[in-house]
């Protein structure tokens, strides 16, 4: 088969990579139908994750067709068609017990695209199927289920869940790239007064005040006096860093209010300063995380019901074997315009439902 195969900083391919096979009892493989690409896997192509080993096949999020299960396999089935997510849970250990399924120690968390072959390729060996991948309906179209393997649980349950969003506040998002889009998506279900975005790129500005942010910044023109203006000189309630960048962590400590909360999303691949100087006395609360994907059955049945803007996150679209090509157009989001794109050809029919 092909995989989009990772062989160094700067250095990738789509490529011949031996098929997957059943290696434990409670594995599924899948066939890929439809892929997308993360801003993570940008980092691992840079060299900012170096747990990734030369020869791994990128790629975490994935829609397919499972086509073999092991014998210990009992949710899914040959011919169900699949969200595959980007993180995976062994359900045995401490933290699976506790749903923070991105800590699992029995050899789940982040692992796909990771520590093993992922999900950009034509096949992919997903452990634990269990509680690693999600049957889907006929309801959710395969290139809106996709985005429900990361971004949308990683918005939720690590920006606004871990920020403590609450009717009435004031919300800044800072990077409106797709998990801060999702961010603002799913903010929005908590009522806040106002949801203010931050960015360099026009386009994602744009994207940010389609979904429903209230105001929106470059970020080259001092976003934290806008923030200021709006909150009478308070600061934000909750501020949500979806970047990963030292510089735009610590715009985030400057709009918070006393008591206020800063949720990190943002992958970092360099040190940030914590100005404790400033922040020891101001009772602010600033969260970290992976996500655990605990959320996803939530938001697949949101998605269904047509309660989340799924489709308006998609720019752009490739067949599989464009990998390259889809990379350039992500990469270059400044010039591209691009949110997310999505790869594959989707290989069934779907079937709408409607309330009797």
């Amino acid at each position: 088969m092909k995989g989009f195969v990772f062989h160094g900083p700067g250095q990738s391919a789509w490529q011949d990579v031996p098929d997957p096979a059943v290696k434990e009892a409670t594995d599924a493989i899948v066939r890929v139908d439809v892929v997308t690409i993360c801003g993570t896997d940008l980092h691992i192509l840079k060299g900012n994750v170096p747990e990734v080993r030369p020869g791994t096949v990128l790629g975490h999020e994935a829609v397919g067709e499972v086509v073999e299960t092991g014998r210990d396999v009992h949710t899914v089935q040959p011919g169900d068609r699949v969200l595959v997510s980007c993180i995976t849970a062994c359900g045995r250990c401490r933290f699976c017990w506790e749903r923070t399924y991105g800590q699992c120690r029995g050899g789940g968390g982040w692992i796909l695209g990771h520590v093993i072959d992922g999900t950009q390729a034509e096949y992919v060996r997903v452990p634990y199927a269990d509680l690693s991948v999600h049957a889907l309906s006929g309801a959710v179209d395969s290139k809106d289920a996709v985005l429900l393997a990361d971004i949308f649980p990683t918005g939720y349950e690590v920006g606004v869940l871990n920020g403590r969003v609450h009717p009435g506040d004031t919300v800044a998002v800072v990077g409106a790239g797709p998990i801060g889009l999702a961010a603002i998506a799913t903010g929005q279900l908590y009522a806040p007064e106002r949801i203010i975005a931050v960015d360099l790129a026009p386009a994602r500005l744009d994207a940010a005040k389609g979904l429903g942010a209230d105001a929106v910044a470059d970020a080259r023109e001092a976003p934290e006096q806008l923030v200021a203006d709006l909150t009478d000189g308070l600061g934000a309630d909750v501020v949500i860093e979806a970047v990963g960048a030292p510089e735009t962590f610590e715009l985030c400590t400057r709009m918070v209010r006393p008591g206020g909360h800063v949720a990190n999303v943002g992958v970092h691949g360099r040190p940030a300063s914590l100005h404790l100087e400033d922040l020891w006395s101001k009772n602010v609360t600033i969260t970290t995380g992976l996500v655990d994907t605990y959320s996803t059955p939530t938001l697949l049945r949101m998605a269904a019901a047509g309660r989340l803007p799924t489709s308006s996150l998609v720019t752009h679209t490739f067949p599989l074997d464009r990998m390259e090509e889809a990379y350039d157009v992500f990469a270059r989001a400044a010039d591209t315009g691009a949110l997310k794109v999505v790869l594959g050809e989707p290989q069934h029919d779907v079937v709408a439902v409607r309330a009797a």
